[in-house]
């Protein structure tokens, strides 16, 4: 398996932070798309602004990722790990310890305890890199990869304008 060099995930990093910045700079157009239409103003709630479809979308789906995920905490850094990992996976690399702790903006301390606790959930697995012993790899177990899968199946409609949100 091929792994994700630190500068690879700083790459993507660096992807998702220039994302972040030209949505903020939308600033105008988003209080434009706050505004109700005449039509919201009428009571027709068929017309929703597209914001706020996507904001209504956006906490749907952070509460059914609380909910499918049971008692693993899945937000901020520990939700940036999975991510990286199911990309991992998909891609048939393995990443470190310290790459899932460096792409979740973290110290590697805290990234370390938060890897355990997704192991204590059965989501992921750790084991010695065979070529370099002073490394630990992290890959999701089949557990977590279908857990990961399961949720953007169950949002992914929703995301299309498909099926609802829940199920």
């Amino acid at each position: 398996m091929q792994q994700f060099s630190n500068q690879e995930m700083a790459e993507l990093k660096s992807r998702v932070d220039r994302i972040h910045d030209l949505l903020a700079r939308r600033g105008d157009e988003g209080a434009a798309m706050l505004r109700p239409s005449v039509a919201d103003r009428r009571g027709d709630e068929r017309a929703q602004p597209p914001l706020l479809d996507q904001l209504s979308f956006s906490i749907e789906a952070r509460r059914i990722r609380r909910s499918h995920f049971g008692g693993a905490d899945m937000s901020g850094p520990v939700w940036d790990m999975m991510l990286d990992l199911m990309l991992a996976r998909a891609k048939a690399r393995v990443l470190g310890a310290s790459d899932l702790a460096t792409g979740a903006g973290v110290p590697l301390s805290s990234g370390l305890r938060m890897i355990a606790a997704l192991e204590q959930h059965g989501l992921v697995e750790r084991a010695i890199d065979e070529r370099d012993r002073r490394r630990t790899l992290v890959r999701l177990t089949d557990a977590g990869a279908e857990r990961m899968a399961s949720y953007f199946e169950r949002i992914g409609g929703a995301a299309h304008g498909g099926r609802p949100l829940a199920a």
